[in-house]
């Protein structure tokens, strides 16, 4: 077996590309998750450390379930919450996926 170094260099640094790439879209979906769980903590009356909390353990869907909505705008939030989570985890799915193309096929070609 070949020394897995090189292509693990090539894989990150095609995986830091793509992520410079599409930085503005994952940045503003970061952003719009804080907003809205901050919004969601004032309607709830949380404190803005547990609204923060509330937002990014529920757009990593990972959902403790220590913090809950009650009200329906909230939970209407949260949802939105839940699948800007789901899409800033598909985008960087996707270009890791395409950094670890591009590596294969770099090894491949250099072979």
């Amino acid at each position: 077996m070949r020394n897995p170094k090189p292509l693990r260099r090539r894989f990150l640094l095609e995986l830091w590309r793509g992520l410079g790439i599409v930085w503005p879209v994952i940045s503003a979906l970061l952003v719009l998750m804080a907003l809205l769980g901050l919004a969601v903590g004032h309607l709830e009356g949380w404190p803005w450390s547990d609204s923060l909390y509330f937002s990014f353990v529920t757009g990593l869907t990972v959902g403790y379930g220590d913090l809950a909505p009650k009200l329906a705008w909230a939970r209407g939030l949260a949802m939105v919450i839940g699948l800007s989570g789901i899409v800033l985890t598909g985008i960087v799915v996707a270009v890791a996926v395409e950094a670890l193309r591009v590596a294969l096929d770099s090894e491949q070609a250099a072979q």
